[in-house]
């Protein structure tokens, strides 16, 4: 996808699969714990997004803004692991066939949660944050 910016990898046994592979949303495929664990702790901090949701390359949550800005934070295992994961931003277009996509800096709120929540993990190795702040 041409509007999805990788915004962080990293490592970490806290959010390994639970159930086994044939109820993942395709073999190999993880993300549902991490999808969870991370709405629920931007939630603590007043950053509301979605509920966790998959298709088949695995999970995301979205992030709407107060003037409308629509984003997902896409989240899934690198390819081969339990615990190496990646975050992606997705940015929605506005207009017919996903024009006029917002900037990302109106995810500031969000990004700058995530990046707090990360951090602030002890299970979590290896996190190399690529946006700048």
């Amino acid at each position: 996808m041409d509007n999805l910016t990788d915004i962080a990898p990293f490592t970490s046994v806290k959010c390994e699969p639970i159930l086994p592979e044939d109820c993942q949303v395709n073999p190999g495929v993880y993300g549902a714990e991490l999808a969870y664990w991370l709405c629920t702790e931007l939630g603590k901090k007043g950053i509301g997004t979605s509920y966790p949701q998959n298709e088949d390359w695995g999970w995301y949550i979205e992030f709407i803004t107060e003037s409308g800005s629509e984003f997902a934070i896409h989240i899934g295992n690198i390819s081969g692991t339990k615990d190496q994961w990646l975050l992606s931003l997705r940015r929605y277009g506005r207009k017919i066939f996903g024009r006029n996509k917002p900037p990302i800096t109106d995810a500031e709120s969000l990004l700058s949660g995530i990046k707090q929540t990360l951090e602030s993990e002890p299970s979590i190795s290896d996190l190399n944050w690529l946006l700048e702040n």
